[in-house]
């Protein structure tokens, strides 16, 4: 046999057996390379509230507060879900079960739910969140008791108002929701991690802190239920794995955006900038995952109270008056991290077809510098 034959089947060989994989098959079934943009469409609903990604399968998902849309990376819709009358908020895919889960707000039926999308199987525009059965959800009741709380003991609740004692730390429902290990565990347990929203309300001071509770789902599809509107149910889980405090000052509705970041271990927080003269009122906090969370005073709340306190990340722009730091960027909208330093980062827009306004997302390539005021820069 001549050598180049046998040189010829020696590589042939080697592939066979694997040694030549392509990029995609050895980055963890990631597309060689991901796109710098991928457009979630123009849809006549609120706006773009929370995005996620299914890098394996290579789908993303945005969700328009009433709407949720699925689309290929190329941009092209796949499917939607329709028909929610209460608020669609933040996203984020959980890679253990394949599904999306997003918080879901009906603020009139003091209810509060994480919504589970079996994402597979939307596989066609409009297809109906009660009647279709592609959605689940499980009902939080801690969110609810401090929803509903009579702060000032008058004997009524004064519902969805802002500029009002009552509602807990001034809950003012869910938003943020990320998949993440508990705090101080880097390699700790994935939790799924749900961030309350906070009423904008300056003449109050027990509404400083972000607050955000962590579940281990692992036993939660007992709790799952079809989302029915007119009856809304109340399965869930009765207790917490844990309440979080991070002392931000008070922001509009809260933690808008969540997100576990793997690269630096930390979690980051897109915002509604507050108003109070005494904080620095920045869009972007992080909280320091690999410290734990510490025993220590709630401040500001009509009766003492403890809790577990969370420190915000080292970096940005410190506030030495009142001790907290964070960054200028716009991550309310959704964000995404790759794991790599990388992020997909959701710009909201307007756009009128016909005479009609329509809401629109621009998934777009970021990458993490850590630098101030501004730690992420485009990808060009």
């Amino acid at each position: 046999m001549s050598m180049r034959k046998l040189l010829f089947l020696a590589v042939a060989a080697t592939f066979s057996m694997g040694a030549f994989s392509s990029p995609a098959s050895a980055d963890r079934g990631r597309p060689v390379e991901l796109p710098k943009e991928v457009y979630g469409g123009a849809w006549s609903a609120g706006h773009v509230q929370g995005i996620a990604l299914d890098e394996r399968k290579g789908f993303m998902y945005f969700s328009f507060t009433n709407l949720l849309v699925k689309t290929d990376l190329q941009g092209n819709p796949v499917g939607s879900v329709t028909g929610f009358t209460g608020h669609l908020g933040d996203l984020d895919f959980n890679a253990k079960d394949g599904r999306v889960y997003g918080s879901l707000e009906y603020k009139a039926q003091e209810s509060f739910y994480i919504a589970v999308f079996d994402v597979d199987r939307i596989t066609s525009m409009g297809m109906d969140a009660q009647s279709s059965d592609v959605v689940k959800t499980v009902y939080l009741k801690e969110v609810v008791d401090d929803y509903v709380a009579d702060m000032n003991g008058d004997g009524r609740f004064d519902g969805n108002v802002a500029n009002t004692p009552d509602h807990r730390y001034g809950c003012s429902g869910i938003d943020g929701v990320s998949f993440g290990p508990e705090f101080g565990k880097k390699n700790g347990k994935q939790k799924l991690t749900v961030a309350y929203g906070v009423y904008f309300n300056v003449s109050r001071q027990d509404n400083d802190h972000q607050v955000l509770l962590q579940y281990d789902i692992e036993q939660w599809k007992k709790y799952e239920r079809p989302l029915t509107e007119s009856a809304p149910h109340t399965s869930g889980p009765e207790a917490v794995d844990g309440k979080y405090f991070v002392y931000t000052g008070n922001t509009r509705y809260g933690v808008q955006n969540l997100e576990y970041d793997s690269h630096t271990g930390n979690w980051m927080m897109g915002v509604y900038r507050g108003a109070k003269p005494q904080f620095p009122n920045h869009s972007f906090y992080m909280i320091d995952g690999s410290v734990p969370a510490r025993q220590a005073a709630i401040v500001d709340q009509p009766e003492p109270e403890e809790g577990q306190l969370l420190s915000l990340a080292p970096g940005g722009i410190e506030h030495a008056a009142s001790g907290v730091r964070g960054w200028e960027f716009g991550a309310e909208y959704g964000l995404i991290s790759l794991g790599d330093g990388r992020f997909y980062v959701s710009k909201a827009g307007q756009v009128t077809e016909n005479g009609v306004t329509k809401q629109t997302s621009h998934a777009q390539l970021h990458r993490w510098t850590g630098q101030a005021p501004t730690p992420f820069e485009k990808v060009s």
